[in-house]
């Protein structure tokens, strides 16, 4: 993933996730890695064995899914982060509560 200074890092899920412009687009969450990703990425994860990010059962969220084998295989996290935050860039940016 490429370096960005406007990329946050902050406790979510009991664990931390990196955020730009208040969207998340990655996180650690009990032992996997999610990411966010438009729907055409998402498939193509969810094909090679990715699944949805579901924090509450019955609850998941809809544009997150895992990265399969994300702790031995670097080079998928680093293509699939950067995929991430290019489309976190693409939603508008939150406002601060």
């Amino acid at each position: 993933m490429p370096d960005d200074e406007r990329v946050t890092v902050r406790p979510m899920f009991g664990t931390v996730a990196a955020f730009i412009e208040g969207q998340m687009f990655m996180c650690l969450f009990a032992n996997e890695l999610f990411v966010r990703l438009g729907e055409q990425d998402r498939a193509a994860v969810s094909a090679a064995g990715g699944g949805p990010l579901e924090p509450m059962p019955g609850r998941p969220l809809r544009e997150y899914v895992t990265i399969p084998n994300w702790r031995s295989d670097e080079q998928a996290v680093r293509r699939w982060g950067a995929q991430a935050l290019e489309f976190a860039l693409t939603l508008p940016p939150k406002k601060k509560k």
